[in-house]
């Protein structure tokens, strides 16, 4: 193997695991994130929905 690229792979290797981990915890983080957000999105409709009726039978 080419003495640079040997350093370069020894350099890369060891901090991987630490890569690796932080795109985990933030695809983590972005999940939630999208799920609370579908979630919170989703009981606006319905309240909005709710709303909706109470105004068109006001306006009866």
């Amino acid at each position: 193997m080419n003495p640079v690229l040997a350093e370069i792979y020894s350099t890369i290797i060891p901090s991987a695991p630490y890569v690796l981990g932080a795109y985990v915890l933030v695809f983590i983080v972005l999940f939630v994130y999208v799920f609370f957000t579908v979630s919170k999105l989703k009981s606006a409709e319905k309240k909005m929905d709710a709303l909706e009726e109470r105004v068109e039978e006001l306006l009866k």
